[in-house]
């Protein structure tokens, strides 16, 4: 496969540590032989010349083959971690999060390839069956101010970040061919591990 080196984009994971719904890391649970984050690690390695992960002060990962940074604001959530990621890199990041078990290459090829229509923007991402998905997203460093300034403020949603941004919206237009809705779905509950084939919990 082909790296993507547009604008030198660095590659992020998102793996903050405990999940209140799930109570315990989804970053551990295992599709198959290898964790998510595992695979997902691999697959960015794929199309990233940089990949980091961006986790909590209480949730060490060690061997990993990537970059392993801390929140700079911890309790700030996935806010924060973009955050974090962004101070980090020296230009556009990718952000994805690691409970996303089918992320799709193309899916994110197609997503920084729209990206270079509209250079004014501070994020790009899905907009698929009326949802945003910010969690798919590339952002710029002009990001890092009013992330700031929101984390400052106690408003740690990013969709209200999105609403701050100039945001470039991508339809499924821009995903021909990519199992788009697969690429930017995540596990956010028991049902939902239950529904993924080979899917299981760290202490399954």
């Amino acid at each position: 496969m082909t790296k993507v080196s547009t604008e030198a984009v660095t590659g992020a994971i998102l793996a903050g540590g405990l999940s209140r719904r799930m109570g315990f890391n989804k970053a551990h649970i295992k599709v198959g032989s290898e964790t998510i984050l595992e695979r997902n690690i691999k697959l960015f390695a794929e199309i990233f010349d940089s990949t980091m992960v961006v986790t909590s002060l209480d949730t060490p990962y060690t061997g990993l083959p990537a970059r392993v940074v801390t929140d700079i604001h911890p309790g700030a959530g996935s806010l924060g971690g973009i955050y974090t990621a962004l101070f980090h890199a020296d230009g556009p990041v990718f952000v994805a999060a690691c409970d996303m078990p089918g992320l799709d290459p193309g899916a994110i090829r197609a997503t920084i390839t729209a990206s270079e229509i509209d250079t004014e923007f501070g994020a790009c991402n899905p907009f698929i069956e009326g949802r945003e998905h910010p969690m798919h997203a590339l952002y710029r460093q002009s990001c890092l101010k009013p992330i700031l300034k929101m984390i400052e403020g106690g408003r740690l949603r990013v969709s209200g970040l999105l609403k701050e941004l100039h945001v470039l919206r991508l339809t499924d237009d821009n995903f021909k061919d990519i199992a788009i809705a697969a690429s930017v779905a995540n596990i956010n509950t028991p049902e939902e591990l239950k529904g993924i084939k080979g899917a299981k919990r760290p202490d399954g």
